[in-house]
């Protein structure tokens, strides 16, 4: 059984266009087969990459009506964490996503939950979590490390690594949460992902609410909203996009079976995660 893949390309571009091929395959998958797909949404340098590739293959494959380039109507799109900031603010990863993605794919304002940045965290975490519940199924947990799941096989270019179960951000209440179908993450150099930091204390950590409030965020802004680890650890999918040389020292800590970072938690609650890099290890 595969526990996660690492995939590696030669330049933050080849990511960013594979990643975006194979999100529109899921995509279209599940459109052909009547289904919702429910995706959140990363920020960072590599999500613009990623967001001009994802438009530009729609536009190649001519996913859209009338020759302009869009998306099917069974795409829901949240987010794994955002900054509490208005949605017009340059920090906001829902403007990033509505810049570079929405727009120029024309995106209904029906299929976008955003997080509502512009409210303390507390009431934003809350609202997150009612919408997301509104719309997206709950199921059982996604399969953990030693569980057969039957996963279809992914692009690689290198063997899975396997590390083993770690203590923390386990979720073992995830079968009472709404399941995304895909979890885009990015990853921080310090290894941290969505808004889940290094150090963080156990209410955060042992979180089984769908999202969580972040008050005290090592990185600014302080204030943030947050997916927590039980609602990452019930996902389908999870595709973490890693790019940068910055970022070697802690994808190869996150790598470890004994990793410490947010993200080898992330790798050793679960399994089903494709780790796209360019980063060569």
């Amino acid at each position: 059984m595969k526990d996660f893949e690492l995939i590696s390309f030669a330049n933050a571009d080849e990511l960013a266009s594979r990643a975006a091929g194979a999100w529109l395959d899921e995509i279209v998958a599940a459109n052909g087969a009547g289904k919702m797909h429910c995706v959140a949404l990363s920020g960072g340098r590599i999500t613009q990459k990623f967001f001009a590739a994802t438009v530009e293959e729609a536009r190649l494959r001519k996913i859209g009506d009338g020759g302009t380039p869009s998306l099917p109507a069974n795409v829901h799109f949240f987010w794994a964490d955002e900054r509490c900031v208005p949605p017009d603010d340059p920090e906001s990863n829902f403007k990033l996503a509505n810049d570079l993605l929405f727009a120029p794919l024309k995106i209904p304002a029906g299929q976008v939950h955003r997080i509502r940045g512009e409210e303390p965290p507390d009431k934003a975490a809350a609202l997150a979590t009612t919408e997301i519940i509104r719309i997206v199924p709950t199921t059982s947990p996604s399969p953990r490390r030693g569980e057969d799941q039957g996963k279809k096989a992914s692009i690689s270019n290198s063997k899975p690594l396997s590390p083993t179960l770690s203590p923390f951000g386990r979720g073992e209440e995830v079968d009472t949460l709404p399941a995304l179908d895909l979890i885009f993450l990015g990853m921080g150099e310090d290894g941290h992902v969505a808004s889940l930091f290094p150090g963080a204390p156990p209410e955060i950590l042992n979180c089984t609410d769908p999202f969580l409030a972040i008050e005290n965020s090592p990185k600014p802004p302080p204030r943030r909203i947050s997916l927590s680890y039980a609602a990452i650890t019930a996902a389908t999918e999870v595709w973490v996009l890693v790019s940068g040389a910055g970022k070697e020292a802690a994808l190869r800590e996150s790598l470890r079976p004994d990793g410490q970072t947010p993200l080898a938690h992330v790798l050793q609650s679960r399994s089903n995660v494709s780790i796209f890099s360019d980063i060569r290890l």
